[in-house]
């Protein structure tokens, strides 16, 4: 078993070996760095982050990987004589971008595999699309497709979809009738196979639910349609799938990695992580091949035995470290698995009206034992909550674990936390429960929330920032790679606008100023993962972490932020990024 959250990556890192590539930009290897060298950045919008409002300096000098000094040119010239220059000609230096929550390992993944996605991000925009995507992929991967045995593709969406659907078996049929297929849904939390794949998996009409997931069947029938949820799709592919040779793992996370640092990335995270996730975070780190920070979570059902015995870690080794643990409770609400209390406006195929969705784990005492073993043993917890259900669920386990073995700083943060009720701020606010909102949703599922998923009420509250804010509460902002790029810039402008595809402001109360919503890449995400002693803010001793942007997201219309570009990626002082 070789990742947890998304199993097509098993696949992809087998038949992908040769396909590894990079963006726009360039990615460099940090191995034996000179950062000796002083240099001095000038000539552009130096904001620092630190305080409430928006703090600008004429110069920033940085040397041995670390700020050295922020203030006036003229006093960083005298101090600094023979700093190499930069002249940043009008654009704009940040502290470089901290990755609340995502999966470096899948965003390789969906570097590498067909890509699905609807636009702005691909072509997905109907079956026959998917069908004719894939096909190409196949042809032109043909070599490594039989070499891992499976025709893939990663990012469709049945909410951009013309025909507002899954694709069935029927469907992927066309692709393939002898290989299986498999499409990865672009929330990760869904899946849809041809026949041979359902062969492949064992899933016939005999073929009972797993627990914490559904095998969707042709209506009026018990034959699998094709189309997989939750741990449906989880535990055959395990399985099924082969075995990762660590060549394979390695070659995904670098073009994980050249994803990342394109968009002005400098620490990473790896939010659902297996045992042989981090060993080759840890292998690669050995070899002074991490060009950014990595941060690990290992996932703490299916890899608790790994946390026990490497524990967690306040300090980086080669830029990775073990930060905490994950904790998953329920799924997707886009996909309809998310766990609310009140009812799907459309409830999925087969299910009533009642339908709210279902937890990951369904029995409570062993969601309190697993928080409570977090607790006991001083792991940082990060825990995926969408629906409201499984929020009321985590704030009881931490309520209780609080309880049991004080509640000191730990940081505890409810992942996505997209639905969660004014009630549940409250609670979250006094027991310390960071929410890492997830308000690309506001984009890319809007309009589908409002009407298919939550109705309007529900959905203009999704992602609740605004409610966050005026509690005087700290959150975070994340973009939950591979499910969406991790792209800084969408996630500012989303947070900040709140405009769905079809242009409609998804809660214009819920809405933040672009000063609050940089915190929340910045300072704020630093914070969370207890690494505010040396990044989030341009502050001379810390780490010299930063990106240039061609424009000040502060200064243009808020509607004009998604036009800005990340010109360079600078970590430790180091070049990691240029646009070419």
């Amino acid at each position: 078993m070789r990742t947890l959250i998304h199993p097509v990556c098993a696949a992809l890192a087998l038949a992908l070996l040769t396909a590894c590539g990079g963006g726009t930009g360039t990615t460099a290897n940090t191995a034996n760095a000179d950062t000796t060298a002083y240099t001095l950045y000038h000539g552009g919008d130096i904001v620092t982050m630190e305080g409430d409002s928006a703090q600008y300096v004429e110069a920033l000098v940085c040397g041995n990987g670390t700020i050295a000094f922020v203030g006036s040119k003229a006093e960083a010239q005298a101090k600094y004589p023979k700093a190499t220059a930069v002249d940043l000609q009008g654009r704009t230096l940040l502290p470089g971008f901290i990755d609340a929550h995502g999966h470096l390992f899948n965003a390789g993944v969906q570097a590498l595999s067909a890509n699905l996605l609807p636009p702005p991000d691909g072509e997905g925009t109907d079956i026959d699309a998917l069908v004719r995507i894939t096909t190409d992929w196949w042809k032109a991967n043909d070599i490594a497709v039989q070499k891992g045995g499976w025709i893939l593709g990663f990012g469709y969406d049945d909410a951009q979809l013309k025909e507002r659907r899954h694709p069935t078996a029927k469907d992927l049929d066309r692709i393939s009738t002898e290989l299986p297929v498999i499409l990865l849904h672009q929330s990760g939390h869904l899946a849809a196979m041809n026949s041979v794949g359902l062969q492949r998996a064992g899933y016939t009409k005999d073929t009972p639910d797993p627990p914490g997931g559904v095998i969707r069947r042709i209506a009026g029938t018990r034959e699998p349609d094709g189309v997989l949820e939750e741990t449906a799709m989880f535990l055959p592919l395990f399985n099924v799938l082969g075995k990762v040779d660590s060549a394979g793992n390695e070659a995904i996370v670098r073009a994980g990695l050249a994803a990342y640092t394109s968009f002005g990335f400098t620490t990473a995270q790896e939010g659902r992580a297996s045992a042989d996730i981090c060993n080759t975070f840890m292998r690669m780190a050995q070899r002074g091949e991490l060009p950014l920070d990595v941060d690990a979570y290992p996932d703490i059902q299916m890899a608790g035995s790994y946390l026990h015995e490497r524990g967690v870690q306040r300090e980086y080794t080669g830029r990775f470290r073990i930060a905490g643990a994950k904790l998953s409770l329920d799924g997707s609400p886009q996909g309809k698995t998310a766990w609310l209390t009140k009812p799907y406006v459309k409830p999925p195929p087969g299910a009533g009206k009642d339908y709210v969705g279902y937890p990951a784990i369904p029995e409570e005492e062993k969601v309190l034992a697993l928080v409570d073993t977090a607790f006991k043993h001083g792991w940082p917890l990060i825990t995926h909550c969408n629906g409201d259900a499984a929020a009321d669920q985590y704030i009881r386990a931490v309520r209780r674990a609080a309880n049991a073995y004080g509640n000191t700083d730990r940081r505890t943060v409810m992942i996505h936390a997209q639905t969660v009720r004014e009630d549940q701020l409250d609670s979250m606010n006094v027991l310390g429960i960071i929410p890492s909102f997830f308000s690309m949703h506001t984009f890319y599922w809007g309009d589908w929330h409002r009407d298919e998923t939550l109705g309007p009420e529900r959905a203009y509250r999704i992602s609740p920032t605004g409610s966050t804010l005026q509690r005087g509460m700290r959150f975070t902002q994340h973009h939950d790679a591979p499910v969406a790029k991790p792209d800084a810039i969408r996630i500012l402008w989303c947070t900040v606008n709140r405009v769905s595809r079809s242009g409609e402001v998804i809660g214009p109360d819920q809405r933040v100023s672009p000063y609050i919503a940089l915190k929340a890449l910045t300072e704020w995400a630093a914070w969370q993962g207890f690494t505010e002693d040396r990044k989030g803010t341009l502050t001379v001793g810390k780490y010299a972490d930063l990106v240039i942007l061609d424009k000040n997201p502060l200064k243009v219309d808020p509607m004009a932020i998604q036009d800005i570009r990340v010109m360079e990626t600078i970590k430790e002082g180091r070049s990691i990024y240029a646009r070419k």
